[in-house]
């Protein structure tokens, strides 16, 4: 229950900020649903290897090269849903930025802040 109850709020946050970031693109709440379940899934199997293949960089940037992994994230969905489209990679950047944020204040409000 928990789970469906992240992808719902992922999916309605997706759409919010398409509605309100230039360059960020969503058909409609389905394909916001699609996102949100692609997004969970690169987040568990791509994400990783990518964090270790690039710990040195890293490690180097003080963590803030996980900004540019959370934008390749974002890219690669962008490639494998249909009717979710990102502009460009700084459009991507500050998506994951804002839907970082916007995930953290509604599970804490929710009391889902695993």
């Amino acid at each position: 229950m928990k789970l469906l109850l992240r992808l719902l709020v992922t999916a309605a946050l997706v759409l919010l900020i398409a509605n309100f970031l230039p360059g960020v693109h969503v058909a409609s709440f389905g394909t916001a649903v699609i996102v949100a379940v692609v997004l969970g899934l690169l987040n568990l199997f791509i994400k990783p290897i990518l964090v270790i293949l690039t710990l040195p960089v890293t490690v180097v940037t003080l963590g803030l090269f996980l900004l540019v992994i959370n934008a390749i994230i974002i890219l690669l969905c962008t490639n494998i849903v249909g009717g979710f489209a990102v502009d460009s990679f700084w459009t991507a950047l500050f998506f994951s930025i804002i839907l970082s944020i916007l995930q953290s204040i509604t599970y804490k409000i929710l009391g889902d802040d695993n």
